[in-house]
């Protein structure tokens, strides 16, 4: 697919013309520094220019959530971020934000508020399923439909904030042979990297997590595992080399969306 320069248009640009965009798209840590994660970026960044939606990112102004830093125990560190990031999109009147990330969607959503920061958070698989049902996105499965699609519930937007029915809904239109995993939905296996675990080394045990959850998708027959995650598509991608398996495809959902729009 040929690839289309798109101008992604920054919070302070549009505030110092009187502009006020309707969504924060929040990229994250990884849509911003991860050469694969970057790719979901872009593809979602296209959605959102197809669909006219009024948004904006901070750009040099995002920094960390805190996220990590929580998980990993530092609260202090987290609630200087978190305080840090409250103030800037307090001076930019945000009120509702847009997240490709299941970490930074989940800290938002519900711990930001005790700080003081009230947002109203939508995840971009609840975005995407919004507008392909009401018809402004027009998916069909011309081009994935007689391949086998299955599909890995990050653990922070299934158990942690019980998003299961609209990945499903979106992955089911676009392929007429869609599979569960063995483990799926509240009883879904963590890819092995949340909760800070990404970066720290693996514990002792017979089998690393990430190898675990990469069988049962092999084991799945699919062609592409869908993902909507980032830390999910980094330890995803890396057992699928490990296993010598890379012709099994993991591609994120907004990435499927672009190329059958061929946006």
């Amino acid at each position: 697919m040929e690839s289309k320069i798109i101008a992604v248009p920054v919070m302070a640009d549009l505030f110092a013309r009187g502009e006020k965009p309707e969504f924060l798209f929040w990229v994250g840590c990884a849509g911003a520094y991860d050469d694969r994660y970057r790719k979901v970026t872009r593809a979602f960044t296209r959605i959102l220019t197809h669909l006219n939606i009024s948004y904006a990112v901070l750009g040099k102004e995002e920094t960390c959530t805190g996220d990590p830093a929580r998980r990993a125990g530092n609260e202090m560190l987290y609630q200087m971020q978190a305080l840090q990031i409250i103030e800037t999109l307090t001076r930019y009147e945000v009120k509702k934000i847009i997240t490709i990330c299941p970490h930074c969607f989940n800290i938002f959503k519900n711990e930001y508020p005790d700080l003081g920061g009230h947002y109203e958070v939508t995840n971009y698989v609840q975005f995407l399923d919004q507008y392909i049902e009401n018809g402004s996105l027009k998916v069909d499965d011309t081009l994935f439909g007689n391949t086998r699609i299955t599909y890995h519930d990050p653990c922070y937007l299934g158990r942690g904030n019980d998003i299961y029915a609209e990945p499903r809904s979106i992955l089911k239109k676009l392929t007429r042979d869609f599979v569960e995993l063995e483990r799926n939905k509240s009883f879904s296996y963590c890819c092995g990297a949340g909760g800070a675990q990404m970066f720290k080394e693996a514990e002792e045990g017979k089998k690393e997590v990430f190898i675990e959850r990469t069988e049962e998708v092999l084991r799945s027959r699919a062609g592409i595992v869908a993902t909507a995650c980032p830390f999910c598509m980094t330890m995803l991608t890396d057992g699928l080399k490990y296993k010598n398996s890379e012709e099994v495809k993991n591609l994120d959902i907004a990435e499927l969306i672009v190329q059958v729009m061929d946006l």
